[in-house]
């Protein structure tokens, strides 16, 4: 696969990753939006394959942290928190505030 291909991929992941992992929250939506935009925009004129193959590599790492390691929680009382899953097939709970 070419590397403008693998870009353009890992690129498309990770706002896939974000669709899913900030599902119906807005606020964090964007700001995930941003940050990839900008990131990719930074590094548009790097030429440098090597540094080109880190920088996929470093996406990849990010969109599966992003998968695997985000747990949204939403507020349900004073002192009380709902799980939401962003993983397909787990159940929502709920835990306490600390």
């Amino acid at each position: 696969m070419g590397t403008r291909v693998k870009v353009l991929s890992v690129f498309k992941s990770l706002h896939r990753t974000r669709m899913a992992v900030f599902k119906d929250d807005e606020r964090a939506l964007a700001a995930a939006k941003s940050k990839i935009n900008e990131e990719f925009r930074k590094n548009k004129h790097e030429s440098s394959e090597e540094n080109i193959a880190k920088m996929i590599q470093m996406g990849s790492d990010v969109e599966t942290v992003l998968r695997q390691g985000v747990v949204q929680m939403e507020h349900v009382g004073s002192k009380r928190l709902r799980y939401a899953s962003t993983q397909r097939g787990s159940s929502a709970g709920k835990c306490a505030l600390l």
